[in-house]
């Protein structure tokens, strides 16, 4: 029996991605950790790591897995259709006793556009994306389930996210890295340390109906980032070139059509969550500094 052998505490992570990865790094040892992946290929690297695989299509396992655990993270993304997690396992969250915690990743992009202006988790939500008006569903449907059954749900609104292996770094040496100038854009970003940080500090103070904005401090130009990174590795960065002209897939251009900055206060002042880098100079120099 998968329940059977699942202590407490125990850490499912519907979707081990890059984000539950960072997350399960910080846990204790005394932590049970179980991640769902769509590909048996990915098993043996999560049981590198010490987290117990599970593959998505095998439904009667992940049902057991929800039934026995004692915390959750759901990052599988939603579509047209909803939050895919909600609608494979709604009647498994509907009979689950021991879940103390559920964390749901969102995204930035539930506020839209607001030129430049700063929002926090009080602002309207007001997306200018499909995959926003997406986001903004698949929230309302896990906080609806959460007040009709007492599921503690939590909402994580992520900025960009980037960290070892995923920063600009990468996209210079592999030759992805562009200075696309929009004048007055901004975008907020977040070093993956520093939200498995939130996500620990929520997990430790639970306060179920609550959304999270997970930014750094400064929001800032996506050219400023790529040059400053550019300069860390002593080589030239990629020429200007501007919006209007820049040949683009129509998703490149679409995240340019929403220019925001994300305050961070509630995650300081409710979870006490001090960033480790909080800002891109930070977070890329820690980076560099560790290999990457």
């Amino acid at each position: 029996m998968i329940g059977g052998s699942f202590p407490d505490p125990c850490l499912l992570t519907l979707g081990h991605g890059y984000t539950a990865r960072a997350l399960a790094a910080r846990l204790d040892p005394e932590w049970r950790v179980v991640g769902t992946v769509r590909a048996r290929a990915a098993c043996d690297d999560l049981r590198a790591e010490h987290v117990a695989p599970l593959l998505w299509d095998n439904r009667e396992a992940v049902e057991e897995a929800v039934g026995a655990a004692t915390h959750l993270l759901i990052s599988a993304a939603p579509d047209a259709e909803g939050c895919p997690v909600l609608a494979r396992f709604r009647a498994a969250f509907e009979r689950a006793e021991r879940l103390r915690w559920v964390g749901y990743l969102s995204t930035t992009a539930v506020y839209g556009d607001r030129g430049g202006d700063w929002v926090d988790e009080n602002s309207e939500l007001r997306p200018s994306s499909r995959r926003g008006h997406w986001r903004v569903a698949a929230e309302e449907a896990w906080f609806q389930l959460g007040e009709r059954t007492g599921l503690p749900v939590h909402v994580f609104r992520l900025a960009g996210i980037y960290g070892p292996g995923r920063s600009a770094f990468d996209k210079l040496r592999d030759g992805r890295a562009r200075r696309i100038i929009k004048p007055g854009q901004v975008f907020s970003r977040i070093h993956v340390a520093d939200i498995a940080s939130v996500l620990l500090a929520s997990m430790a103070k639970p306060d179920p109906g609550q959304a999270y904005n997970v930014a750094d401090d400064e929001p800032a130009p996506p050219q400023d980032v790529i040059v400053h990174a550019a300069g860390l590795l002593g080589v030239e960065p990629p020429p200007e070139e501007p919006f209007e002209t820049a040949e683009m897939t129509p998703m490149a251009r679409s995240f340019y059509g929403e220019n925001k900055r994300v305050s961070n206060e509630r995650i300081k002042t409710d979870l006490g969550v001090v960033l480790t880098y909080p800002n891109y100079r930070a977070g890329l120099a820690a980076i560099l500094a560790a290999g990457g």
